[in-house]
């Protein structure tokens, strides 16, 4: 029981430090969303946008954090 009490926690860390990152998340990164490779397709009734490299970005930096996390956690 004491390990589904830890996981409850350790999930509701994540969701306050992901809520934080986007509330603040433009702010400290006005450059995410631009960066080149970003797909941005506009018309008059139409707006397209797909950001691809920001998405590997992300995926990358999180990959790495997570891996560090399980790293120190494991021990």
């Amino acid at each position: 029981m004491s390990d589904l009490g830890r996981m409850l926690l350790i999930i509701g860390a994540v969701i306050l430090v992901t809520g934080a990152i986007l509330l603040v998340g433009g702010r400290l990164f006005p450059w995410l969303g631009r960066l080149p490779g970003d797909i941005r397709y506009e018309t008059e009734n139409v707006k397209i946008f797909i950001p691809i490299t920001t998405m590997i970005l992300i995926s990358v930096v999180g990959t790495i954090v997570f891996n560090v996390l399980i790293r120190i956690f494991r021990r």
